[in-house]
């Protein structure tokens, strides 16, 4: 049997992120192009079309599938998170 990886998502590398989304997120839009204007590199994960990656999302945020959750290359997490609050994890 494979070992189930979806609570143990890989990690971004330094001064990158990754975003579980959705495509019709506005929030997780919005932070999306704030990343782009700071030039914050992502990898976007949509957890609709990878079904098996919102277990991680669920685990994060008790057991609901709120996006933008964003992961950092310490592999802390954080829910819906602010620009400064993503500066500031990645400047840590």
């Amino acid at each position: 049997m494979p070992a189930d990886t979806t609570a143990t998502p890989t990690l971004p590398e330094p001064g990158t992120v990754t975003m579980y989304s959705t495509t019709w997120c506005g929030y997780c839009r919005r932070l999306r192009t704030q990343l782009d204007s700071e030039g914050i590199g992502y990898t976007v994960i949509d957890i609709e079309e990878q079904p098996e990656t919102a277990a991680f999302v669920e685990q994060v945020n008790g057991g609901n599938r709120t996006v933008p959750t964003v992961v950092f290359p310490d592999g802390s997490a954080a829910t819906n998170p602010s620009l400064a609050e993503v500066k500031a994890a990645l400047a840590n």
